[in-house]
């Protein structure tokens, strides 16, 4: 078990899906910090502490869409992977998209779990709650 706070990126556009990840983080039993950026430019600033990000932390673990304003969740991912330090950051996609293409070119470009978004809240907040689960058990690298 961790003793300190999960820090959790998500790089999402949508305002609803960002609500039901909060949401989702208030009534579970992860201890974790919530840092959310709307397009895959701010992604990668954040990740590089770029401009308004440069005060942003590493993060622990990223909550990816795919289907993103400015840069593509595929993009994003290709430059985490390829940034020797960032690249061992556990990377989940969360989209809607259930294309066999876009489940292989992600685990392709190093996703660390693929996860279609579910239609209902509901469901919804039981799918980021055992991700996290799972996440704050698990050892993740060191910063």
């Amino acid at each position: 078990m961790r003793n300190r706070k999960l820090k959790i990126l998500l790089v999402e556009d949508n305002p609803d899906d960002v609500k039901i990840a909060e949401r989702s983080l208030k009534k579970g039993n992860v201890q974790s910090d919530l840092y959310v950026v709307q397009d895959g430019q701010e992604a990668l600033d954040f990740l590089h502490k770029k401009g308004k990000f440069a005060d942003a932390p590493r993060p622990d673990l990223i909550f990816l869409d795919l289907n993103l304003p400015k840069l593509s969740g595929h993009e994003v991912l290709a430059q985490i992977r390829q940034d020797p330090t960032l690249k061992r950051i556990p990377v989940i996609v969360l989209t809607v998209s259930k294309r066999e293409e876009d489940i292989v070119k992600a685990y392709n470009s190093g996703a660390s779990g693929y996860i279609p978004k579910p239609p209902s809240t509901t469901e919804f907040i039981k799918v980021i709650n055992t991700v996290l689960d799972y996440w704050e058990i698990s050892e993740l690298p060191p910063s």
